[in-house]
């Protein structure tokens, strides 16, 4: 994953110090963008494991819209740093149900009654595709700001558009803040993910995945294991395999990675 390491090699050389509200400073670059051909394999790193069943089961969590992770929790515990036993593991109206259950309120106009209805952003987004393929409207938004004094923690992705040329599924990823050594290997994953899918569901080929990236950082205290991913040669990308089924009817076991080849875990440490 050349484009990865790139980053990584770009911050630790060209980072600026920088304090933030967790308490552990950072290394951090403004504005870095990358691109990744998903046609020439799955962009999951090989440089250290990355927990691809835990990408399905987020990706998967955030299409249910739920705003709690109380079922997310009996497959994977990377949202538990987020919210706690106490507070019911709730998280509020973040990323996913911005997702599939945007607000929309509308008046009716004889009655002056205003009724709360749903937008699912994700299915408009199929309509596009597969209805008007040319269109630069494909878009789907998590940032928003009604909710964030309410939610455990404002959405990082905040949107994405997809962009379809020459019968290929594109995918751009616009990031406020991305931690480079936890978040951005699942991130990638994620949406590279998704992409399939949609491609998948509409008829499309794989095309690229782009990613805009704010605040690239490493946290002072992930400084060491990154040099390590550094002095790892990486191995050949694996393929990602997704069963023939409807969009909306795909489940955990639809999903099968093959030939992942990898380097061992490194453990970073979460900043809350």
């Amino acid at each position: 994953m050349k484009p990865y390491l790139d980053l990584v090699k770009h911050v630790l050389e060209n980072g600026v110090l920088k304090k933030n509200r967790t308490g552990t400073d950072t290394l951090m670059s403004f504005g870095y963008h990358y691109k990744v051909d998903l046609s020439k394999g799955f962009p999951l790193l090989t440089t250290k494991k990355v927990f691809f069943n835990s990408v399905v089961h987020e990706l998967l969590w955030y299409l249910s819209g739920e705003t709690h992770i109380r079922n997310l929790r009996k497959h994977t515990k990377i949202w538990d740093a987020w919210t706690s036993e106490s507070k019911n593991w709730e998280v509020g109206k973040m990323y996913g149900f911005q997702w599939v259950k945007w607000e929309k309120y509308i008046e009716n106009k004889k009655t002056g009654i205003i009724t709360k209805t749903h937008v699912n952003q994700i299915d408009e987004a199929l309509k596009l595709i597969k209805n008007n393929p040319d269109s630069r409207r494909i878009i789907v938004s998590a940032w928003n700001p009604s909710v964030l004094d309410q939610i455990a923690l404002p959405s990082c992705h905040a949107f994405f558009i997809f962009s379809v040329v020459n019968n290929k599924l594109n995918c751009h990823l616009t990031q406020r803040s991305g931690d480079i050594a936890l978040g951005i290997p699942f991130n990638l994953a994620c949406y590279a993910t998704l992409t399939q899918m949609m491609a998948q569901e509409t008829n499309l080929e794989l095309g690229e995945f782009s990613h805009y990236i704010n605040d690239a950082h490493i946290y002072v205290n992930h400084i060491d294991g990154m040099k390590q991913q550094l002095e790892r040669e990486p191995y050949e990308l694996p393929q990602l395999i997704i069963k023939k089924r409807p969009f909306w009817e795909l489940t955990f076991e639809d999903f099968s990675l093959k030939n992942y080849t990898h380097h061992p875990v490194i453990k970073f440490p979460v900043a809350v």
